[in-house]
């Protein structure tokens, strides 16, 4: 549904000569669409040419040019060409694209009043805001029809938005070779942009951001999204999204309203997440695990075995007491309701969200754009690579296409391409695990006469488990970062070679091909620590080794309370070290940029289109990264969540930033986007899914396998000794025995690196995490009973938790239309009003021509036309 409103009527000659601060030509009459931009270079003489044909082809096409000199511009280098579309140019396109435009104001009420809306007032916006424009009923542009339309003034009938779509659409097919010579390849505006023949292109902004525009008739747009939208003191206030759409265009309008659902969304998860850890905290001090092992006469007295080769010692169990309260926050009974109740979240956000799409996709009129994007919108550069032609069987007429052979071609070499990256991040990652192995070691070595502990107030908290896992976090962050820089360069080369045919295939294969990247590049660190570390350990004379028994690097092993401790901190570190990031980057940096071009915006001979021009490009894929980095969010607060209930929260508080930082950006930093249509988030909503489906199995195995949830409730269950079922004595229950005596050379820890108060005569077994039978048992260290019995109970849990979790998604998605009714109604009424005016339209036009044709003919014919007309109209 587009509702059309004029623009600014254009201001006196005298005016702008005076003002430079314009969207008109000299003539204060023609409106500006779109600039480009180009310097005068001494060695240009290939340039020129191409200039002059490309400009010589848009006159032939109809539009019309003026030229700013470089002269009048504020570096004295730069020159401008002005372009305006005249309503001829505007008509022709309109009818070549489909575009819909109004011809009736719509007559259908809004929806009903909100009950308690006053609640709601401090978080709304002015109705002048919220809503810019009146609905109307429209219908695909046709030129034959022009009568037909709400056509009140031609010079602001199709609005800034439409317009400079149609001219961008001529540009990037505008030729710029001479006409006797045909090379197809020498068209579009991307390829002068990219050979240097011009240096921007991009429609204007329709006045400064932080103050009106000076013609009070004018509509300010721009400033009125900075004042209602882009300043975070409205962080809280609803979002102007019809304002968004009818100024930026619906990619960009669809893009906020999902980002602003999501954020919404997630304020529900965050308070589930904060009362689950606000449990953890409450039932601090009912931790008996944690009490046994801080206890000096349990833990203290407690010898583990070395946790590494000849540079690791013996230690007391009682060195993990902090780590294990620290667990206790986030491994506690009400961690499972959490997981369960993410696993339904997600499932409740993607549909309420088709929903709300749904009413966007009718409110926009967008609910028949598929067929129109799949057709219309076909990528210059693949009608200029694609030599061939075939007949489309559809529309009989000739079209490109890219033949079998060289697609295959092609695509073969983009997935050998992704998997060799992929199967670098491994690399990487497996650097990053051998780090862990052989640096855990020198920390022990280092830290064996506890030498941080002259470190003031946090000496006593680093352990060589804390300094292994929060250094390693941090490099593996900075590699991600670093893969990403160069990953998304050849991203962006694999799916140009491929040629995709319109711009939503294109999109979507980048999507899938960043996502996949950076899937395994963010999350490949958390599954090691959530599935991998402490699982394959051994016990101690049969360790594993990681690369061979003689690589010394032995696998890593858990701390007495558990790796989900670790996953938090990977978790942690990874999440908010992107978020801060990335918020650094789109917010401060931009900040002296802003400055500057503030103070030169001061200037009253600074011209709309320099204060444009100094701005930041707003490219192609710049509505793809914000996407990316969003999902990869949606990513950690989901897959992992059972290991932080608090990442929610910490995304939410991102969120309310991001929102705003992003507004700020697309106001004040970026020039104005050509306005581009999409009627939902394409491949992201099947990416959302496939990540909701995963996250239900993902968690179901934190809880299983890195939580000691499971141990727990069997031993409690099963195997307490009491009969009252309370947790004491679980400690010594969980730790398995060997013979000191039995340590290999190779394993037994250097003389340099055994503690004092370690006395073999005294000592001699240790400890360690496993459940196997004791020294001189028949079976010594074979895995008990107790194992196979929690790890049944493990996966049964798994089975349990993801048919209860699968079986409640099903059938909320299932009980939750994805239309609303309400919706469904109105688009069948409003198709029905469409064919009602233009079967009445139609009438009226047969009227008009039977009539004339009434004058014309002789007497006699009279009855026989009134009687064709009565006939025709029955039948219309």
């Amino acid at each position: 549904r587009h509702a059309f409103t004029g623009k600014c009527p254009g201001s006196t000659t005298d005016r702008l000569q005076q003002n430079k601060d314009t969207v008109f030509f000299r003539d204060g009459v023609r409106r500006i669409d779109f600039i480009l931009s180009y310097l005068d270079d001494k060695d240009g003489e290939k340039k020129q040419e191409r200039r002059r044909e490309f400009e010589a082809n848009l006159k032939k096409a109809g539009l019309e040019l003026e030229t700013e000199d470089k002269s009048d511009s504020d570096d004295l280098k730069t020159y401008f060409l002005k372009i305006h579309a005249p309503w001829e140019v505007l008509a022709t396109y309109a009818d070549v694209l489909k575009i819909k435009v109004p011809f009736k104001e719509s007559d259908i009420p809004h929806g009903q009043d909100v009950p308690l809306e006053w609640l709601s007032r401090p978080f709304r916006l002015p109705e002048k805001v919220m809503r810019p424009q009146p609905d109307y009923f429209t219908s695909p542009f046709d030129k034959d029809k022009i009568d037909f339309f709400l056509i009140k003034n031609q010079d602001t009938f199709f609005p800034p938005s439409t317009r400079n779509r149609i001219v961008y659409y001529i540009l990037s097919r505008c030729p710029y070779h001479k006409e006797d010579r045909k090379e197809t390849d020498k068209k579009g505006i991307k390829r002068l942009l990219n050979n240097g023949t011009y240096t921007s292109a991009f429609p204007l902004h329709d006045c400064r951001y932080w103050e009106r525009n000076t013609n009070e008739q004018c509509e300010s747009e721009r400033y009125h999204l900075y004042k209602n939208w882009a300043r975070f003191l409205c962080f809280y206030k609803e979002q102007p999204l019809n304002l968004i759409r009818k100024y930026y265009g619906e990619k960009i309008g669809i893009y906020f309203a999902w980002l602003g659902f999501y954020t919404e969304m997630l304020f529900f998860a965050a308070v589930m997440g904060v009362i689950c850890f606000t449990y953890g905290v409450l039932s601090y001090d009912d931790n008996l695990t944690s009490k046994e092992i801080c206890d000096p006469s349990i833990g203290g007295r407690t010898v583990m075995c070395p946790l590494c080769d000849k540079k690791c010692s013996y230690w007391k169990l009682n060195s993990t007491c902090l780590s294990s309260w620290q667990s206790h926050l986030f491994d506690n009974e009400g961690t499972v309701f959490f997981a369960m109740f993410m696993g339904i979240w997600v499932t409740l956000f993607l549909e309420f969200w088709k929903r709300r799409q749904a009413q966007l996709e009718y409110e926009w009129d967008l609910v028949d754009f598929e067929e129109e994007q799949q057709q219309l919108q076909i990528r210059p550069e693949f009608e200029t690579k694609c030599t061939d032609q075939r007949l489309n069987r559809i529309t009989q007429e000739m079209e490109p296409y890219l033949p079998l052979p060289k697609k295959c071609g092609r695509f073969c070499l983009s997935g050998v391409t992704v998997l060799f990256w992929m199967l670098l991040i491994v690399a990487c990652i497996t650097g990053v695990i051998v780090y862990r192995l052989a640096v855990y070691a020198a920390f022990a070595s280092i830290m064996k006469d506890s030498p941080t502990k002259k470190i003031h107030l946090v000496g006593s908290l680093i352990t060589p488990q804390l300094a292994t896992s929060v250094t390693a976090s941090f490099i593996n962050f900075v590699i991600i970062m670093i893969l990403n820089f160069f990953y998304e360069r050849v991203a962006i080369w694999i799916t140009d070679m491929e040629i995709p045919k319109t711009h939503l295939e294109y999109e979507n294969k980048l999507t899938m091909k960043m996502f996949l990247f950076q899937f395994v590049n963010y999350y490949s660190s958390c599954f090691y620590v959530a599935f991998f570390k402490g699982k394959f350990v051994g016990y101690p004379g049969n360790y594993t080794y990681m690369f061979g028994k003689y690589s010394r690097l032995r696998n890593e092993e858990c701390d007495p309370g558990g790796c989900l401790i670790e996953l938090t901190t990977q978790l942690v570190i990874v999440m908010t070290g992107k978020q801060v990031c990335g918020n650094i980057q789109e917010a401060l940096l931009p900040l002296l940029r802003n400055w500057w071009c503030s103070r030169k915006a001061r200037k009253d001979q600074y011209s709309r289109w320099e204060q444009d021009h100094d701005l930041q490009n707003f490219s192609q894929l710049g509505l793809f990264y914000e996407y990316l980095e969003m999902v990869i969010q949606f990513g950690f607060i989901t897959l992992f969540v059972a290991s932080f209930p608090l990442a929610p929260l910490l995304a939410l508080c991102n969120n309310i930033l991001e929102v705003r930082v992003d507004a700020w950006k697309f106001t004040t930093q970026f020039r104005r986007p050509v306005a581009a249509k999409a009627h939902n988030i394409g491949a992201w909503q099947e990416i959302l899914n496939v990540v909701a489906i995963l996250s239900v199995v993902t968690n179901a195995f934190i809880m299983a396998f890195t939580s000691d949830m499971i141990p727990r409730l069997v031993y409690l269950y099963a195997y307490h000794p009491g009969s009252e079922a309370t947790m004491s004595g679980y400690i010594n229950n969980s730790l398995s025995v060997y013979d000191i005596s039995q340590i290999p050379l190779l394993s037994t820890p250097e003389e340099g690196a055994i503690p004092a108060w370690f006395n073999s005569s005294f000592i001699t077994t240790c400890r360690y995490r496993d459940y196997r039978y004791p020294p001189g048992h028949q079976r010594q260290y074979s895995h008990t009973m107790q194992f196979w019995h929690i790890l049944a109970a493990k996966l049964a849990f798994i089975i349990i938790m993801e048919h209860v979790v699968f079986v409640v998604k099903f059938f909320v998605a299932w009980l939750i239309p994805d239309v609303p009714s309400e919706v469904k109604a109105r688009i069948k009424r409003e198709r029905y009003l469409i064919q009602e005016y233009l079967h009445n339209y139609e009438v009226e036009k047969l009227k008009i021509q039977l009539s004339q044709s009434f004058i014309i003919e002789p007497k006699p014919e009279v009855c026989t036309a009134t009687d064709k007309h009565d006939v025709l109209s029955e039948c219309l």
